[in-house]
């Protein structure tokens, strides 16, 4: 688990995947990590963030001014393009089915939650395996513990926001308990280390 000091170290290959969760106080993380993926990241990224049900999301309109990737809101059956971002729309779960495409389902909230994280962070672990990585950000409920750990068990990598630099502390905190992260980092260092990934994807 990493602390304060030198960003971790490039890590030896890509990944496929990676998926972000967030609720309360991740839209300010989320500025950060998603400018730093550069155009030639070829892992596909799926974010859910808790959103008001009743209102449509206006993410990809937020951020795609300030990222080099194109940013999209997921549809149903919709193939995974490498080298995209994907946001679950609301009051969706996102999934990650065979192919992989994705899945998008109206099943009982999770935590009080649709989108939730735990069901991406879950369906992607099975997908990708030890090629995913999962980052969990700050958010006012447990959803994302299990997730996390899902991805942990698969032998993914993850990634939670420092407690410190969160402004709401539950999510990560939750985390922090079930299980032990490969790092615990601010948004900043998130950022760093992802821009300092290989931008290859594995053929």
């Amino acid at each position: 688990m990493s602390g304060p000091g030198p960003c971790p170290a490039r890590t030896a290959a890509p990944f496929d995947a990676i998926v972000v969760g967030g609720s309360a106080g991740s839209v300010e993380a989320l500025a950060v990590l998603l400018p730093a993926l550069p155009a030639a990241q070829r892992a596909a990224v799926f974010v859910v963030l808790h959103l008001p049900r009743n209102r449509p999301s206006l993410l990809c309109d937020i951020f795609q001014p300030r990222c080099a990737l194109p940013l999209r809101e997921a549809q149903d059956k919709e193939p995974v393009e490498a080298g995209t971002v994907y946001f679950a729309p609301p009051d969706y779960h996102l999934l990650i089915d065979r192919g992989p495409v994705l899945a998008l389902s109206v099943d009982d909230p999770v935590h009080f939650s649709r989108p939730s994280i735990d069901i991406l962070f879950e369906s992607a672990a099975d997908a990708y395996g030890e090629r995913l990585l999962a980052i969990l950000l700050s958010g006012a409920n447990h959803d994302g513990a299990q997730g996390i750990a899902a991805v942990q068990a698969a032998g993914g990598t993850t990634i939670v926001q420092d407690p410190e630099s969160a402004p709401m502390t539950t999510m990560p905190d939750a985390a922090l308990q079930l299980c032990t992260p490969t790092h615990v980092l601010s948004p900043q260092r998130i950022a760093e280390w992802l821009a300092a990934l290989p931008h290859g994807a594995r053929r």
